[in-house]
């Protein structure tokens, strides 16, 4: 945008037209864009789920439940909504945290002159994901048990080839999941014209509702290992109140290392970086393209991609710790 000042063109400053899209985009975009495409292939290919999930996700449950996570059984509601929260702490880990952390990282850098304030810019953005985050997590607890062992999650009859409707339930919510996230990537690089830029003109939270939005979606797709139990439970007893709860709190404890980490680096690290921000225009729409790209990519490779693979419908390369 340009503007005469007493006869002289003259540019006007960038204008940010949404939380993820500020007007000062990198000076190597393709070099942003190509780095962080190539990390969400990187970590697809070196991706281990025996070991986020097998090991690390079910150590930690085991560890702070007191009991063995994979085969002591939920024994009532009560049971179930400790494990849920617990569940979800434990399996923190996911490439969505990767997203949310890009997304409210450059947040971090917000000046605030009291504890107060630094405590209202940290809890804002939390609060409004999970705005985003419950009404989806719950109300597929809401779905869970209402239909109980009739969810798609349950079956394993092939719809096409080997493709039975479980997996393909994930290959489509991960895909667009990750799709979303590759599109915000690409605006907050400047490559595509900001998608948010109408709706933040009038709701300014509304791209921290979308991402709580994706956050409560990976539930959606299929749960990991380390939540089957509390699913199939959720579905047995055939209860929608506690689906909801239940599913609400593993959203909950997934983002809760994560928003702890926000709140930490805001309370501690909030002016030096602010100043990293500031010294250079660009490092802040840096660091959030970059964490929607790799996000995004991985999580269509590793969903999407891999599994056409493990299906031999195509080529993918298994890492030698994968095998």
């Amino acid at each position: 945008m340009t503007g005469t000042i007493t006869g002289r063109t003259v540019n006007a400053p960038p204008r940010a037209t949404s939380l993820f899209v500020n007007g000062l985009f990198p000076r190597r975009r393709a070099l942003v864009v190509l780095l962080g495409l190539l990390g969400g292939l990187l970590l697809a290919y070196a991706w281990s789920s025996e070991l986020v999930d097998d090991k690390i996700g079910f150590s930690a449950a085991s560890e702070l439940l007191g009991h063995d996570a994979r085969n002591t059984p939920l024994d009532g509601i009560s049971a179930g909504v400790l494990f849920a929260f617990v569940s979800g702490l434990a399996g923190s880990f996911t490439a969505c945290n990767v997203a949310v952390f890009g997304a409210v990282g450059p947040l971090v850098g917000q000046m605030s002159l009291t504890r107060r304030q630094r405590l209202v810019n940290a809890l804002r953005p939390l609060g409004w994901l999970t705005v985003g985050m419950l009404p989806v997590s719950a109300g597929y607890g809401v779905l869970v048990g209402l239909f109980g062992t009739r969810m798609p999650q349950f079956s394993t009859a092939p719809v096409h080839g080997s493709i039975s409707p479980r997996m393909l339930q994930a290959m489509i919510v991960y895909g667009l999941v990750g799709l979303v996230m590759l599109v915000i990537g690409l605006a907050a690089a400047g490559v595509l014209p900001d998608p948010l830029k109408r709706v933040a003109a009038r709701f300014p939270n509304a791209p921290l509702v979308l991402v709580g939005a994706l956050v409560g979606g990976f539930l959606i797709g299929r749960p990991y290992p380390l939540f089957r139990n509390l699913f199939r439970h959720a579905a047995v007893e055939h209860n929608p109140l506690y689906g909801a709860v239940a599913f609400s709190l593993q959203s909950i404890g997934n983002i809760l290392v994560m928003a702890l980490l926000f709140l930490l680096l805001s309370f501690v690290l909030g002016a030096p970086v602010h100043r990293w921000l500031a010294a250079k225009p660009g490092r802040a729409a840096t660091l959030t393209a970059s964490a929607f790209l790799v996000a995004g990519a991985f999580t269509v490779i590793y969903w999407d991609v891999r599994l056409l693979g493990r299906l031999d419908y195509i080529w993918w390369p298994t890492a030698p710790w994968n095998g």
